[in-house]
């Protein structure tokens, strides 16, 4: 009896077992990671505000509701600053510098307010939007860690497949005797009458 067949079918039952591991593995750092985000969103007490387009008044949580909140952080910011943006309105305050305007101008310090005003915008909607990528690497590591533990238990699966015992060949019965051979096997019976 050969011992290689049984060796070779191992490596699939172990590889199986470390994938499904590290499945699980994927799975609980996925959960643990969302579980974090959601809870540091959700102790920065935000609500999203009540003229937003999806989820008004709810608190944030999740990546719809943060994604809710930073596109109307964004809408607010726009409408304060006559939609321009920091960009714009740095290159507006240097045109007033250049033409001589004073630094305590009204317009100069109302430009620097609504450039005040659009970046704190876009810091806000950063950490917001930081906190939706989160969210997504978190399930996509959850996904991924899925998929894998489904890999492992397909590879264990054919690991068993293999060294299953096969089963017995159907064993042919013969065929009944006819004719000539049922005259020979009595012929050594007519033998020994004879001897």
């Amino acid at each position: 009896m050969s011992t290689s067949a049984p060796r070779q079918s191992r490596f699939p039952a172990v590889a199986g077992l470390i994938t499904i591991i590290v499945g699980i593995v994927f799975v609980i750092a996925g959960g643990v990671t969302w579980g974090l985000v959601s809870s540091q969103l959700a102790a920065e007490e935000i609500t999203v505000s009540d003229d937003a387009q999806w989820f008004a008044g709810q608190q944030v949580r999740g990546p719809l509701t943060a994604y809710s909140q930073a596109d109307i952080i964004n809408h607010h910011a726009l409408a304060a600053t006559g939609d321009r943006t920091y960009a714009e309105l740095g290159d507006e305050m240097a045109q007033l510098r250049e033409d001589g305007v004073a630094e305590d101008d009204p317009e100069m310090q109302d430009l620097s307010a609504a450039r005040t005003t659009i970046m704190n915008a876009s810091f806000l909607r950063a950490s917001l939007f930081t906190s939706v990528v989160a969210f997504g690497v978190a399930a996509l590591v959850i996904g991924l860690g899925v998929v894998i533990g489904l890999i492992g238990f397909a590879l264990r699966s054919m690991a068993h497949t293999a060294t299953a015992p096969a089963a017995p060949a159907p064993q042919s019965t013969p065929a009944p005797a006819t004719g000539g051979s049922a005259s020979a096997s009595r012929r050594p019976e007519a033998d020994t009458d004879a001897d």
